[in-house]
């Protein structure tokens, strides 16, 4: 049986990524959606396939909710990787900031699932271009 994170970890991720990942002086942790959150956590739940396809709606899911005024798309990666960790598993992408790119991308709807899924379980995606 797999476990998931609550929506109280995906916030308590937020802040703790905008202590370490700084961005912006501007950055501040404010939830604008709890709501967004929980439905995020509950289409992973619902989803078919593996561990790794649940991962890619979460990730996904969750920089395409925006459910923070900052650091989105650095606590959905953390959270991911939380994700796959509680399971036994891996997430195969650097900590590189080269990366924010990809977010990017996944943020605006630029990968398919596959190549996020393949992205995290191999680390390899094309670049993102606008």
């Amino acid at each position: 049986m797999l476990e998931y994170p609550s929506i109280e970890k995906v916030i308590e991720f937020n802040l703790l990524s905008l202590h370490v990942i700084k961005a912006k002086k501007a950055d501040s942790h404010q939830v604008l959606g709890w709501a967004k959150i929980s439905k995020v956590l509950e289409t992973c739940k619902n989803c078919q396939g593996d561990v790794f396809d649940k991962a890619v709606v979460l990730l996904k899911g969750l920089i395409q909710a925006h459910a923070f005024a900052s650091g989105n798309r650095r606590t959905d990666f953390l959270i991911a990787k939380y994700f796959l960790v509680i399971n036994g598993k891996k997430l195969r992408v650097e900590d590189n900031p080269k990366n924010a790119k990809v977010l990017l991308g996944v943020r605006e709807g630029f990968y398919s699932d596959a190549e996020i899924k393949e992205w995290i379980l191999h680390g390899k995606i094309k670049s993102f271009k606008r």
